[in-house]
Parts: structure tokens; sequence; C-alpha cells
């Protein structure tokens, strides 16, 4: 089976098979979580020093910041998936 990688910004990619969860930053739980990511040096910041405007969880702890919205990401996700469904027909031909 091939990786699969999701762009999350700024030419930085995510493992997609890793994913847990995508997640809005604005809650004070989703905080807290990155605060103790931050803490356990588990965050990886892909922002180029923007907003951040997403949160993702991996299945190893980390937590990656993203300038880029939650449904923009869960959107590329979604679409990676339908593509992997039709594999072995023309990618070409959408």
């Amino acid at each position: 089976m091939r990786n699969i990688f999701i762009s999350v910004g700024f030419g930085n990619v995510v493992a997609a098979s890793r994913v847990i969860a995508i997640v809005n930053p604005g809650s004070s739980p989703i905080k807290k979580l990155k605060d103790e990511a931050k803490a356990r040096g588990k965050v990886i910041d892909a922002t180029e020093g923007r907003r951040t405007r997403s949160l993702i969880v991996t299945d190893s702890d980390h937590v990656i910041l993203s300038a880029i919205q939650v449904e923009t990401i869960a959107l590329r996700m979604s679409e990676e998936q339908g593509s992997r469904k039709g594999a072995g027909h023309d990618q070409d031909s959408r």
C-alpha cells in the first residue's frame, strides 16, 4: 500500500494514515491539548507564522498546527480517499 500525504499548507504534508482528528483551535480543551503537547515536545508548527486555523492530531500524539481551515483539510482527505477507491483508473479523467 502506498503512503498518502495530505497538504497542510506552505509545502508541508502529513501522512493521512496517521491522522486521528482535525480540530478547530478555538475551544479551551483544544488549547489545553496544544499546551500539553508543547510541554512534551510534540507540537509541529506548519503555519509559517500565520494564524493557526486547525490542529491535526496524529496517532503518535503529535499535534500539527496549520494555517489551513479544518474543512479544507478534511476535503483534501476525503478527495484522496475517493481517488484511492478508484485506483487503477485513469486519474487524469477527473
